[in-house]
């Protein structure tokens, strides 16, 4: 009874949340505080539902790694959309939604931040899961979902560190970021973004089947990669990025992956825009 009460007041807690990041967009003409309010308000609520009292049984070293790992992604993400938000400046996905729903775009911002909210609501379902795995002790998979989450971490740090530092050169103004592992992906960030929330299937699965419920830790991977692949993230902003960089970045997306790393393609476009 008291595990429902806390993850329905998580649901509500989420839906609350977002609803505040519309108020805050709306106040300060700054979108990407939807984007950090997001991502501390999912971590936490992750981080809190980790230690949701499902039996009787103490609070396990699972549990707190998982809230830990939960944590430590919501803080490093949150941060740096904050911090670059608060430099100005609206994310282009947003700005093009407003000139898209014109006099709507108030009543609609708000209904889809609350689909962001039920997002959130699946992904924090995936955190659960992971951290009431009731294996005795750590083992393999735990360390190996560390690992991986670790990797997650440093890699988007690496991607957006990278990005701001192209940014911030006024020769490289109008161009392309193709340095790093940006010359490898096209949203590297977006990669790492994704890898780490394979941490939380790795460390609740048991192939044995000993734990049944483990399989829904899959609803965090399978929905931020739709997510990214699909809806908010790569569609709207290569439309952004084709129609503020044109050739260049559609030379770009010739070369280089959208979103799997790998070795650039020797294919480009011809002046005639043509591929050669």
């Amino acid at each position: 009874m008291i595990a429902a009460i806390v993850v329905v007041g998580l649901v509500v807690g989420l839906s609350g949340a977002m609803a505040c990041a519309w108020l805050v967009a709306l106040a300060t003409g700054r979108s990407g505080w939807i984007d950090a309010i997001w991502s501390f308000a999912t971590g936490t609520a992750g981080a809190v539902a980790a230690f949701i009292p499902i039996d009787n049984s103490e609070i396990s070293a699972r549990q707190a790694l998982v809230a830990a790992l939960a944590l430590v992604w919501s803080l490093r993400l949150g941060i740096h959309i904050a911090l670059r938000t608060a430099k100005g400046g609206e994310d282009p996905r947003y700005r093009h939604l407003r000139d898209e729903w014109g006099d709507a775009f108030k009543r609609r911002l708000f209904w889809f931040l609350q689909t962001q909210a039920l997002a959130a609501a699946a992904l924090v379902l995936s955190i659960m899961v992971a951290a009431h795995n009731s294996a005795p002790g750590l083992g393999f998979s735990d360390w190996l979902g560390i690992a991986i989450l670790f990797v997650a971490v440093v890699g988007e740090a690496i991607a957006d560190r990278q990005l701001s530092a192209f940014r911030s050169d006024p020769s490289n103004k109008g161009k392309v970021c193709d340095a790093g592992l940006w010359s490898m992906s096209r949203h590297p960030n977006y990669f790492f973004e994704w890898l780490g929330w394979l941490a939380y299937p790795i460390i609740a699965i048991n192939l044995e089947g000993a734990y049944p419920w483990a399989w829904l830790a899959l609803a965090g991977p399978l929905l931020m990669y739709w997510l990214l692949i699909h809806a908010s993230g790569i569609p709207p902003l290569e439309a952004h990025m084709l129609r503020s960089r044109g050739q260049a970045f559609q030379e770009y997306q010739h070369r280089v992956n959208a979103f799997w790393p790998g070795p650039q393609r020797r294919t480009g476009l011809a002046s005639n825009g043509e591929m050669r």
